[in-house]
């Protein structure tokens, strides 16, 4: 997997680079997300959650976590005893707890800066791990993937939420020139950082999407994996079992 940086010229690594994007954009990101989706992500955030009902986890691992918004619904929809989320970003954190602390929901959802390749957590651990628009943004995808299952109990699942690309005309076209022409112009009007959002198409391009990505999850150890494209292959929900 080619490496894609959001800020070219930097000296820092890939997951500096992240956090500080991260960060900077921390402000406008909800706006943003629901604004440059149409609200469809939260859609998407619904039924790869629907997709974990039947397992009925009660200690989940919310990776790269962001604002939240995944952990928060996954609260609602599946009533876990915990929920902890780690992200790199303290800025995106912030915004998550004051998410959090507004609903109530601060004794069920902890939040915490962590890093997904090293995880602070003993093996077994979680019945359920999920990733919501996080694992392009790995430093080193199967460092940070083989930690996941590593945290995992055995016979517990992954879910994985993340952007494809849609092959089929014209949905690819439209979609080729919204994400490359629209989305780094709107990002950069409203967040002020248009690097952040050229850095969204470049890394969903470079991401080893569908039969590729589940190859990965199998060769990490996961077992049963799936992939159901939704939205005409924008988004995939990925599942497996340890």
């Amino acid at each position: 997997m080619e490496t894609i940086l959001p800020y070219k010229s930097s000296q820092k690594n890939k997951k500096e680079q992240v956090a500080e994007m991260f960060d900077k954009i921390s402000p406008t990101y909800d706006l943003l997300n629901h604004l440059l989706s149409a609200g469809i992500d939260k859609i998407w955030r619904r039924k790869a959650l629907a997709m974990l009902k039947g397992n009925q986890p009660q200690f989940i691992l919310d990776v790269a976590t962001g604002t939240a918004d995944l952990a928060i619904l996954a609260q609602k929809m599946l009533n876990p005893k915990q929920i902890i989320g780690i992200d790199i970003s303290e800025g995106m954190l912030a915004l998550g707890r004051e998410k959090i602390q507004k609903l109530g929901l601060s004794e069920k959802i902890l939040l915490q800066t962590a890093d997904s390749e090293n995880l602070p957590f003993a093996d077994n651990h979680f019945d359920t791990v999920m990733v919501s628009f996080g694992v392009r943004n790995f430093a080193h995808l199967e460092q940070g993937l083989s930690e996941i299952y590593r945290v995992i109990q055995p016979k517990g699942k992954v879910m994985i939420l993340e952007f494809s690309k849609p092959s089929v005309f014209p949905i690819k076209q439209l979609y080729q020139f919204y994400s490359k022409t629209f989305l780094p112009w709107l990002g950069k009007l409203i967040s002020k950082d248009k690097a952040a959002y050229q850095y969204l198409p470049e890394s969903v391009e470079a991401f080893p999407e569908g039969k590729n990505f589940v190859q990965i999850l199998e060769k990490i150890g996961f077992k049963n994996v799936i992939c159901k494209r939704l939205s005409f292959g924008i988004c995939s929900v990925y599942m497996g079992e340890k």
